[in-house]
């Protein structure tokens, strides 16, 4: 069956290609993919059919994207180079680099964390996330940055799987984002389901949504923007990132939910997974993770000192 996926123009998105405007409502679709569903009429513009990638946007516009009937993954093994920080017999925990796609999927087949694992661990990964998502206990945004953890058991799968029910599990993010804050912490608790107006894009909502909540505290003040500690207590899609534009502090770098304008020659959002705690599955002990800021982060973080 094929999926009708609709979303208006916003501010953040006025003005960019077609291809770059969809690709920033289709996280986990490549570029590539996008620009063929193009190219074959799958895409109309306030009804009618686009053929052209390099299209501009405008405010309002309604984007209207037919994805043909999804054919069955299977993640195949690739010798791909990643960053392993921790592992034994029951699990692995992977800094994984911004650009990279937790697992396969339309338009993403290969390439991904998944296919890593999958050469790395020789297949063996847990099995109850099925055939393209094998090991995955939870997952972080392609363009952030970070700690994420893997089962290689189905026993270990339901342990972390468990504690991330029960919101035991340590998640802390660094973040830079917009504008200075009055206070030095802060908790935002506010439910967050899809928006009904671009259903692409998760908001602050009473609709069909879910309980979430979301920890920070200052690490620096820089004036025009602010160096934070984010700590989960949720984990819902695209959490912090729609928290902090709901307070009206969107992070830098992020042009879905924030300002539509490159500052410091960023592209992509300013969001690293710096930290990592669980009760190990067959040990019983408590373990922490932590985590390099990567090169681009600390980049910004010194151009902002400079101003």
């Amino acid at each position: 069956m094929m999926q009708l996926l609709k979303f208006s123009v916003d501010e953040a998105l006025n003005g960019e290609r077609l291809d770059v405007a969809i690709a920033a409502s289709l996280e986990e679709v490549s570029r590539s993919y996008i620009q063929k569903l193009i190219e074959t009429g799958m895409v109309k513009i306030n009804g009618e059919a686009c053929f052209t990638k390099k299209q501009k946007v405008t405010l309002d516009d309604e984007i209207e994207i037919t994805l043909p009937e999804a054919k069955e993954i299977e993640a195949k093994a690739q010798d791909i180079p990643i960053d392993i920080v921790y592992e034994d017999d029951d699990i692995i925990i992977v800094n994984k680099a911004k650009g990279m796609v937790v697992h396969p999927a339309a338009g993403n087949e290969d390439g991904t964390l998944v296919n890593a694992l999958m050469h790395h661990c020789k297949g063996n990964l847990s099995s109850i996330n099925g055939k393209i998502r094998p090991g995955i206990v939870h997952r972080i945004d392609k363009d952030t940055s970070g700690l994420i953890m893997v089962a290689k058991t189905d026993v270990a799968h339901r342990s972390l799987a468990s504690q991330l029910e029960q919101h035991s599990i340590t998640r802390g993010y660094n973040a830079i984002v917009y504008s200075n804050f009055a206070e030095d912490e802060g908790t935002i608790d506010a439910p967050i389901g899809r928006d009904p107006k671009n259903r692409t894009k998760n908001v602050v909502t009473d609709l069909n949504s879910r309980r979430a909540v979301t920890h920070y505290k200052i690490i620096e003040r820089f004036g025009k923007f602010t160096h934070i500690e984010a700590r989960l207590e949720t984990g819902r899609t695209h959490q912090i990132r729609v928290h902090m534009a709901h307070i009206k502090h969107p992070i830098v770098g992020d042009t879905v939910y924030g300002p539509n304008k490159k500052v410091f020659g960023v592209e992509t959002q300013m969001l690293h997974a710096k930290l990592l705690g669980f009760v190990h599955p067959k040990t019983g002990e408590y373990m922490e993770f932590e985590s390099e800021l990567p090169e681009d982060f600390l980049k910004v973080l010194r151009k902002i000192k400079q101003l």
